[in-house]
């Protein structure tokens, strides 16, 4: 295949021929369709690789042709010497270098200009440097026909003028001094607009860390009502428990049926009421970060002991059967036995209260990784997909006949998540409306403080501080 023809070719021997080399560059891109700013590009990199063969290699030739296939073609410029050649190519490259007369930073800067950019360089030998910019999308392929007719069209110009070409320079000069001026304006502009910007944003994060400070100031000041609530209502309400067991254990004489009846509606509302207090205590404080987590080594079986007896209460008279599988074999845990004990005290009161009839199934076992997995699995109504994360949200109710007549405190779920959390564990559950729930807790066997934890000294009113503290089974947490 022929190699493309050229369409100019401009002996370097002089400066003044590095003006005509820059001016037959513009002209031919022009005619090649290149738009003014384009032609400026092309013009003013020819005559930098011009000039340098002039003056460092005392002369050269400058051949113009179009390179490549339609929709990708190039106008190249082609400047060759046989000059003493470039022995610090790579730096003169990199803008690294720049000799006595500020040959490199010219060449590295015409690099950046154009669309192709090669140099073949040998000491001694001279050097070639070959430099093309992409034709314009709407210029039409250039073949034989289309450069004779540009080859004419430049013969049938008049013959170059320096002065003239340097006057188009100046003029071209003074058009990109006042492009840069326009964009230095635009740039102070946004650099303003920024700065009003920053200051806002320096305004909203002050705005922010005032309200955290203020939330964080209400959080303590809830905790602290809840705290002060719960032992302001646990006294009337202890004494109620008191005098009603007294009343039902007849001890001031017999009651009626409907006596009876009432005392112990009377009874059950005091103890519903004991358990929102303490639910609400502790979420409180597991939100403030008071909450203190006392990690200890315990079996899994002597949980499941513990849980048996405080919970077998709730069965006198239900259809439904509570059954621990076996934990033997398990590794004992490191962690807060008395959260881990109102997690699961949760999950079972909740599957005992929501499961009419079968059985509800707790059991553990070992995960890899150093985990932990309990169960509690029930035959219950079970939960719809769409509540099956609203049931973890603070007083939510999920609808429905049995709920309204079982309905409990709606915390006992989140506060249980939030438990989780605090021991480094979490809490699932998946269910199926009509065929029962399963609640998951997964634990790691041995509990690690978290490195940033501020935990505060546990109040010891509204939570259940171990395996030995008295606990009412039937104010178990809904």
């Amino acid at each position: 295949m022929n190699a493309p023809a050229t369409l100019v070719t401009v002996a370097l021997r002089a400066d003044a021929d590095v003006v005509l080399a820059r001016q037959r560059a513009r002209q031919v891109a022009e005619l090649l369709g290149f738009d003014v700013q384009d032609q400026t590009r092309f013009a003013t990199a020819v005559s930098e690789i011009a000039r340098n063969a002039v003056r460092y290699a005392a002369g050269g030739r400058l051949e113009l042709r179009v390179d490549g296939a339609a929709g990708g073609q190039l106008l190249v410029a082609r400047v060759s010497d046989h000059g003493p050649g470039i022995a610090a190519l790579d730096d003169v490259l990199a803008g690294r270098y720049q000799s006595a007369t500020g040959m490199g930073m010219g060449m590295a800067g015409t690099r950046r200009l154009m669309d192709a950019f090669s140099v073949d360089t040998r000491p001694g030998e001279g050097t070639t440097v070959e430099l093309g910019k992409r034709l314009p999308r709407t210029a039409p392929a250039v073949d034989d026909a289309v450069r004779g007719r540009v080859a004419a069209a430049l013969a049938r110009l008049a013959p170059p003028d320096p002065l003239d070409e340097v006057q188009r320079q100046n003029r071209e000069l003074i058009a990109a001094l006042g492009e840069a001026r326009s964009r230095q304006d635009e740039m102070q502009h946004l650099n303003k607009e920024l700065e009003d910007t920053n200051r806002g944003v320096v305004a909203l994060y002050a705005e922010l860390d005032g309200r955290m400070e203020q939330l964080r100031r209400a959080n303590a000041l809830r905790a602290q009502f809840m705290s002060y609530m719960s032992h302001e209502f646990r006294t009337p309400l202890d004494s109620m428990l008191a005098l009603t067991g007294l009343l039902l254990d007849r001890v001031d004489g017999e009651l009626t049926g409907e006596q009876e009846k009432q005392v112990a509606f009377v009874r059950r509302s005091a103890r519903d009421l004991l358990n929102l207090v303490d639910d609400l205590l502790d979420t409180a404080r597991v939100d403030a970060g008071k909450i203190a987590v006392r990690a200890t080594r315990f079996s899994v079986p002597d949980l499941f002991n513990l849980l048996r007896a405080t919970l077998r209460p709730l069965l006198a008279g239900e259809t439904t059967q509570l059954v621990f599988e076996s934990a033997r074999g398990l590794p004992e845990l490191e962690t807060d036995e008395a959260k881990v004990a109102q997690v699961l005290r949760n999950f079972i009161s909740n599957a005992l209260k929501f499961t009419e009839g079968g059985e509800v199934r707790v059991t553990a076992r070992e995960l890899d990784g150093g985990w932990l997995e309990f169960a509690v699995a029930d035959t219950g109504i079970g939960i719809s997909p769409e509540d099956s994360e609203r049931v973890f949200e603070d007083f939510a109710q999920v609808d429905g006949a049995l709920q309204r007549r079982r309905r409990g405190t709606g915390l006992g779920l989140p506060l249980s998540r939030k438990l989780a959390g605090l021991l480094g564990g979490r809490v699932e559950v998946q269910s199926e409306v009509g065929r029962g729930s399963t609640f998951t807790l997964t634990l790691p066997v041995v509990y690690v403080e978290p490195a940033d934890a501020d935990a505060g000294a546990e109040d010891e009113a509204g939570s259940y501080a171990g395996p030995d503290a008295a606990w009412d089974p039937e104010g178990a947490h809904a």
